[in-house]
């Protein structure tokens, strides 16, 4: 069994719009493998990856090997009355009655955080979620997570995510999802 990369063997930075579209296909199949979707989700994704980056706030970090290969991505925008993901979390906040709306004000959603299985286990998610929000716009972060003891999970409690809504269902993913949040900036 080899053992996954240390995040010292990688390279971690920011990414231009430019620079993750050339890199999209890629992005994408870390995606795809990372969440255990069928391949065919790629394709489906592209086009709104892409729009994403077109939104204001928007940020990406990459995490490249020694090989110059993707091991991991992470993205995100500032969250605004009208997107599909806002509305899902006002609409399930609202069916609730627990409140918390105010979580939708001022926000950066982060979209996107995946690392490639085989890069998975030795900090490389937590460096890139790090520096993601380091530099992001908004009084605090929103993401959604499959529900579940998941290496994601874990990272996003030990970094001090609290439950903004729990067991979720997106439409058109028929697991329960929680949505997490926390203010910014990290300590």
């Amino acid at each position: 069994m080899t053992a996954a990369p240390s995040p010292s063997c990688d390279r971690v930075f920011e990414l231009t719009a430019e620079q993750l579209r050339a890199r999209l296909p890629e992005a994408l199949r870390i995606y795809v493998t990372a969440m255990g979707y069928p391949p065919v989700t790629a394709q489906q994704r592209a086009p709104m990856w892409s729009a994403h980056m077109l939104r204001a706030g928007w940020r990406c970090i990459g995490a490249f090997n020694d090989d110059d290969e993707l091991t991991g991505i992470g993205y995100g925008y500032l969250g605004a009355p009208g997107q599909w993901w806002h509305e899902q979390v006002r609409q399930g906040l609202a069916t609730t009655g627990v409140g918390g709306e105010s979580w939708l004000e001022d926000y950066f959603e982060l979209t996107e955080l995946h690392v490639h299985p085989s890069a998975q286990g030795a900090g490389l998610g937590e460096e890139i979620l790090r520096k993601l929000l380091s530099g992001a716009p908004g009084s605090k972060v929103l993401l959604s997570t499959p529900e579940g003891p998941t290496r994601a999970w874990k990272l996003y409690q030990r970094v001090g995510f609290q439950d903004v809504l729990r067991n979720y269902s997106f439409t058109g993913d028929p697991r329960p999802f929680a949505v997490l949040g926390r203010p910014l900036p990290l300590a």
